[in-house]
């Protein structure tokens, strides 16, 4: 998790403006144009990735399989975000139908760890690495789910790509340079990291070449053996065995007894385009309900990156993050009130509840039932017409720590993401599924498909979504002048994990908003600092129906790419 600094110092870096030099048009802060295409698009957070959805499109592979094609390449090229031992979920919208479809590939907890285990070890909360918080990885069964249900090439096709590159070698670029060595300091102690992700003896440097002949054989067996070898044969007997000399608790059974499962997507209207998201035991829903509260206000009254933007902004998270920290959980475990959480007439009753002078300390959860009674992001569209919103993560970087003998990459540590507190719709229970931060993002207009987008980054992902809709919607952004403004994020609120919010929180900024907006936000009682590196990340594939035209976009925080054909 990223540092917040809350020093009033380091509001002079708020003050440089964000600017990518001397364009021609549009935003002076979009860093470039937005790419075009009418036969496919991809758009992911490494070249490598990108490149491989495209051969894969052009060799006659539709959109779902170019998207597990670069998932796959996106677990080797950047493990400090992603991998098989992670969780993936999807949107698909399926051009034959003309219909979204929703894929939950979330793993469980493990049927021998009980909460009575932490109780007996003394822990308020589920630690971020080593054994405890190691959930079923979801992510390969996801791969199958998808491509059993849409798919078009072979899996060993979808595959080759990244089993390439893991035995030949690719460059390592900076986002994934900078994050490695705190890795290896945080983690080098587990078995396997060090021989897994340095195999020089110390962490790749930007350009270095970095091997995984282990995932490289990982990946063969589950191309040539389907989904079956890594839940059920040698790869699930490893880690089993793995697990069980790390004093852990995930079992052949619980891989074995995993399975995915389609949902259907939820929306809202927002000033008319329906935004859709997955329902819990993801936080997708929090988007939606930020954005009911916020469509009460006339944003063309109110200026971009203003005090009234950002307090309006700031406010409505707080409402709909209290929502979330006591409802979202497995509905298979509790009952949610999704529809009513997403109702508006919901949100015009939480929306008396903003005070526009006045930062709010502490508020409430809703009681909607009444009314009855850090990731990695990719987006792929093809000549179909099919597109794809697919988020995939392990979690914290590089997850738990747990690396497997012999098979190339690290376990999730998405069980940190229980509560420990008894009686709480997410408290932890065996073969449960967490309480999930990654969602994808999907937009469709009188029906047809609009945009596939999504943003990374944890507790951030929702607050990026609404402000990608916000700058589109509100403030005419196109779709990569809405991933490059810059960004508001708030730290503070209550969550899932029990932890309960006490004061107004803080507000961070990125560099370009005006210090007349910060010195108006201080007035109004938040306090408003700078994050580093707090900010997610972001893909979208806007689709111009009447000229069968995609408009790629790509993240400028990150070393992403966005192309076509």
């Amino acid at each position: 998790m990223t540092r917040l600094l809350p020093s009033l110092c380091l509001l002079v870096s708020l003050l440089s403006p964000a600017g990518a030099q001397d364009r021609l048009s549009g935003k002076t802060f979009a860093t470039r144009a937005v790419v075009m295409a009418r036969h496919g698009m991809a758009c992911t957070s490494h070249p490598l990735s990108t490149q491989a959805a495209i051969d894969v499109l052009r060799s006659g592979g539709n959109a779902i399989d170019a998207a597990i094609a670069a998932n796959a390449m996106e677990g080797l090229v950047e493990p400090h975000v992603n991998g098989i031992g992670g969780d993936l979920f999807a949107i698909v919208w399926d051009a034959k139908t003309k219909k979204l479809y929703g894929l939950n590939a979330s793993g469980r907890s493990p049927y021998s760890l009980t909460l009575a285990e932490f109780q007996k070890r003394g822990l308020t909360h589920i630690p971020a690495d080593g054994p405890l918080p190691v959930s079923v990885p979801g992510c390969v069964d996801g791969w199958f789910s998808l491509h059993k249900r849409f798919g078009k090439k072979p899996m060993p096709e979808l595959l080759a790509h990244a089993i390439r590159y893991a035995r030949e070698g690719y460059p390592v670029h900076d986002e994934a340079a900078f994050y490695w060595p705190g890795m290896l300091a945080r983690f080098g102690k587990y078995p396997n990291v060090l021989t897994t992700y340095a195999p020089a003896g110390a962490a790749p440097k930007r350009g270095d070449l970095f091997r995984n002949p282990a995932l490289a054989n990982t990946l063969e067996k589950i191309a040539t053996g389907g989904r079956d070898a890594f839940y059920k044969g040698e790869i699930a007997q490893t880690i089993d065995v793995f697990m069980k000399k790390m004093g852990g608790f995930l079992t052949a059974k619980d891989l074995a007894d995993h399975t995915s499962e389609w949902v259907e997507p939820v929306s809202t209207n927002y000033r008319g385009y329906d935004v859709w998201e997955l329902p819990p035991n993801s936080q997708g829903i929090a988007t939606l309900q930020m954005l009911n509260l916020l469509e009460g206000y006339d944003f063309s009254q109110i200026p971009w990156g203003s005090a009234d933007h950002i307090h309006r902004f700031v406010e409505a998270k707080k409402l709909a993050f209290e929502d979330r920290a006591k409802y979202y959980a497995d509905p298979a475990f509790v009952t949610i009130p999704v529809q009513e959480l997403i109702s508006k007439p919901y949100a015009a009753s939480r929306r008396k509840l903003i005070d526009l002078n006045r930062a709010a300390s502490r508020v409430e959860a809703g009681n909607p039932a009444l009314k009855q009674g850090d990731t990695i992001y990719l987006t792929v569209a093809d000549d179909e017409g099919n597109m794809v919103s697919l988020i995939q993560s392990n979690y914290r970087g590089f997850g738990s720590g747990m690396v497997p003998d012999g098979l190339g990459f690290t376990l999730q540590d998405r069980g940190e993401l229980y509560s420990l507190t008894e009686g709480q719709n997410n408290t932890y229970a065996p073969h449960k599924r967490p309480f999930q931060t990654i969602i994808p993002a999907f937009v469709t207009k009188d029906g047809q498909p609009f945009m596939s987008f999504g943003v990374m980054g944890g507790s951030f992902q929702p607050l990026g979504h609404v402000e990608i809709i916000m700058n589109m919607i509100d403030y005419g952004m196109n779709p990569q002048e809405a991933g490059d403004a810059p960004r508001i994020d708030h730290q503070g609120s209550s969550e899932p994990t029990g932890e309960r919010m006490t004061d107004a929180g803080q507000i961070t900024l990125e560099s370009g908003f005006p210090y007349e907006t910060i010195r108006d936000l201080m007035r109004r009682g938040h306090r408003v600092g700078y994050g580093l590196g707090s900010y997610g990340g972001y893909q979208a594939i806007m689709y111009d129906a009447k000229n069968h035209v995609y408009h790629g976009a790509t993240e400028s925080r990150k070393d992403g790419q966005a192309a076509g054909f």
